[in-house]
């Protein structure tokens, strides 16, 4: 472990091995920080909170900050990041609130770009990129694989399936299905993420199927049920298309589209 003497850490923080924590960082208590972490200088880490390994957290980054929400009053909430994520420089983070599970989670793996704000109660999975300026606003749920483009705003409540993309400076005020590509303000759908589908491996067949899906959501004139059902359907012999039955199912806006 190596702490900078400029740096302030809490007596009642935990720190694990090999933990780096610059100068004039401060770290509070209740602050659980897991092997391997590399805190930065100027960041600062309120707790209660827990790090997992293996992270890097860029200078001037506040993590674990009480919910920007007025119905908070002081509860005791949490912030849970899990391993290997990078979070770049001035990025805010806050606790979660009583009104949901009291927790915002962030998973591993994760791309977060300088500016991005992440409110109450939010839930980032694993391998998501949120590019520079990307902002979450309270109880949004980002599945893994998606990514969001500068200065995309997510509404409150709304939920981002898997492998979704949200282009640049778009606004997100319904549900995005997974693989879909939406762009605009507000946001409107735009064919599916089919290029970093191949990054990810997705067999060209598998990609068909994926558009087939997008057909029967945007383009065959059915109503969202009677595509839900389809869709449903035929993920019972295509795997790929498995992620849009929990999304159906969760979708508390209504979708983009």
């Amino acid at each position: 472990m190596s702490v900078d003497p400029r740096a302030v850490v809490d007596a009642g923080a935990k720190l694990g091995t090999g933990v780096t924590v610059g100068p004039f960082s401060v770290i509070g208590a209740g602050v659980e920080i897991g092997d391997g972490t590399t805190i930065g200088p100027h960041v600062v880490i309120e707790g209660p909170t827990r790090i997992g390994r293996d992270n890097t957290i860029h200078s001037f980054s506040s993590l674990g900050i009480a919910p920007q929400d007025k119905k908070y009053a002081g509860e005791q909430t949490t912030l849970e990041i899990g391993d290997r994520n990078t979070i770049f420089q001035y990025c805010t983070i806050s606790r979660g609130t009583p009104q949901d599970a009291g927790t915002t989670r962030i998973g591993n793996d994760n791309w977060i770009m300088a500016y991005v704000h992440i409110a109450h109660d939010c839930v980032v999975g694993d391998n998501v990129i949120l590019a520079n300026c990307a902002t979450l606003a309270g109880h949004v749920h980002i599945d893994d694989w998606a990514i969001l483009g500068g200065f995309a705003k997510m509404h409150q409540f709304c939920h981002v399936g898997t492998h979704a993309f949200c282009g640049m400076d778009c606004g997100v005020t319904r549900d995005v299905p997974p693989y879909v590509t939406v762009s605009g303000h507000p946001a409107e759908p735009h064919g599916i993420n089919s290029e970093g589908l191949k990054r990810r491996g997705f067999t060209a067949a598998q990609i068909r199927t994926i558009k087939q899906a997008y057909r029967l959501l945007y383009r065959d004139g059915l109503k969202l049920d009677e595509a839900r059902t389809r869709i449903e359907a035929l993920a019972a012999t295509h795997p790929e298309l498995a992620p849009f039955v929990p999304f159906f199912v969760r979708a508390t806006r209504s979708i983009v589209r």
